[in-house]
């Protein structure tokens, strides 16, 4: 076997063991002959070497669900061990083929990772960074690799230009070293490639091919789980966007101002989201709601709660009883989550809201005269429940006054009690009477939201025009 820059790894393939079985009682006459089994043992070591590599493939790439995080860490595990530059491209997602080859597709590639040596390391920096899109040109290393889904080995790249030419030097007359391009497969699927380089004068890959392969194999894996979890992720917030719309418009008499911002790739969006019904007589019913957990699946059920909601709303009814209606359809049945909600009833003509909760965070009233304050509103079950037991509090709204109705996104911090959160509310202050609401909502966001939210944040602020 032929070892190069990796032999250190793999060497025990190609230990011999001339003298095994042999004992202080052996005849001199066996001096010198090879040993049944030697060729056997030999191979069960390689194998066990193989096995040991790739412990430590498993153990060291694969540590997140971060699909760039994963792949740099394939390719610090591969260099300076095996390679002097290492590059993972993979593939989008509308290209990934059912099976091992790309066949005629398009060669459009995400470059995910690219880590490189010095000696390397000025010809990395020619090529796009990691994060960017690539498209190879038919007939190279790395285009050869996707549409047949077999190793590329070349020990002097020469061809078309294209990323891996690029490194080594092709185009600009430099010397070439070894290069090899694997496939990177998941799920009996292609889903992208793993490029190789070793400096010029470097031993060949020869037979670390196989190894190599095995290592990329085994990191696929990975990278896959984490690009399925990014394409997961990428389709909920599509799909909340979608679903949450902008409230609908209030009465002439009610300001209104909203907000929304996603947690980001920290953790999968959640349910939250807000809404306003305009009802009779001038009145206003404000919502927002935070449906328990996160995923496609909250973001769903989000949808059928707002929509619900406003079939509910359109009854007239008190906002207690609002409540009673929702938590007593959605018990009905196993398919929707548990939520938690709030229902503010603005009545200018009367100058008072009265408010109604279930399971939700208390409302903030923002006074030009008065300082900032919690309002208290009796809190019954989260809707979906089935236990029922909301009542009504009514509060005074007097125009100018500001109501903020938020989740728990805002206030919510892992290392605090939640009263020491909320009581960051109650230090927003007073604010002017002609403040912009969106200014309002910039200041709270910027002085209230945690430097790293780990949930979502829906807020809803409303004014009664004087």
């Amino acid at each position: 076997m032929t070892l190069g820059r990796g032999g250190d790894q793999l060497r025990e393939a190609s230990v011999r063991f001339e003298d095994v079985g042999r004992g202080p009682g052996d005849d001199d006459a066996f001096a010198g002959r090879p040993v049944a089994g030697a060729s056997a043992l030999s191979e069960l070591l390689a194998d066990r070497a193989r096995l040991a590599l790739l412990n430590e493939v498993t153990e060291g790439v694969g540590s997140t669900l971060d699909l760039e995080g994963t792949s740099a860490e394939l390719a610090r595990f591969l260099v300076p061990r095996f390679a002097d530059l290492a590059g993972v491209e993979v593939l989008p997602p509308e290209a990934v083929p059912t099976g091992e080859a790309l066949g005629a597709g398009p060669l459009r590639v995400r470059r995910t990772a690219l880590e490189a040596l010095p000696p390397l390391r000025h010809r990395a920096d020619r090529v796009a960074p990691p994060g960017h899109w690539v498209r190879h040109r038919r007939g190279c290393p790395t285009a050869r690799c996707l549409e047949t889904g077999q190793p590329v080995d070349e020990p002097h790249p020469a061809g078309p230009p294209d990323w891996a030419c690029e490194v080594t030097g092709t185009e600009t007359g430099e010397a070439t070293g070894p290069l090899l391009v694997l496939p990177l497969r998941a799920r009996g699927r292609l889903i992208g490639a793993l490029s190789l380089l070793r400096a010029p004068g470097a031993a060949p890959f020869a037979d670390e091919a196989a190894a190599l392969q095995a290592v990329a194999d085994r990191a696929a894996t990975s990278i896959d789980n984490a690009r399925r979890f990014a394409l997961a992720q990428d389709l909920t917030m599509e799909l909340q966007r979608a679903l949450l719309a902008e409230p609908g418009s209030p009465h002439a008499n009610l300001e209104l101002a909203s907000r929304y911002l996603p947690c980001g790739t920290s953790a999968m969006v959640g349910g939250d989201w807000f809404e306003t019904v305009r009802l009779s007589f001038g009145r206003t019913l404000l919502v927002v709601g935070d449906v328990m957990g996160h995923g496609v699946e909250a973001a769903v059920d989000m949808s059928s709660y707002r929509a619900l909601l406003r079939y509910v709303a359109a009854t007239d009814l008190p906002p207690h009883r609002i409540l009673r209606q929702l938590d007593r359809l959605t018990s009905q049945g196993d398919a929707t989550r548990p939520a938690t909600c709030l229902l503010a009833l603005v009545e200018p003509a009367r100058r008072r809201c009265t408010f109604a909760s279930a399971g939700h965070l208390p409302p903030v009233l923002i006074s030009p005269d008065q300082p900032t304050r919690l309002l208290p509103v009796p809190t019954g079950p989260p809707l979906g429940t089935g236990l029922g037991g909301y009542t009504a509090e009514v509060h005074p709204l007097e125009p100018g006054q500001v109501l903020l109705l938020y989740t728990d996104g805002l206030v919510e911090r892992r290392t605090e009690d939640i009263d020491v959160s909320l009581a960051r509310l109650t230090r927003l202050g007073q604010r002017p009477r002609a403040a912009s609401l969106d200014g309002l909502l910039d200041h709270v966001l910027g002085t209230v939201k945690p430097p790293v939210p780990d949930d979502d944040i829906a807020v809803l602020a409303a004014r009664i025009h004087g």
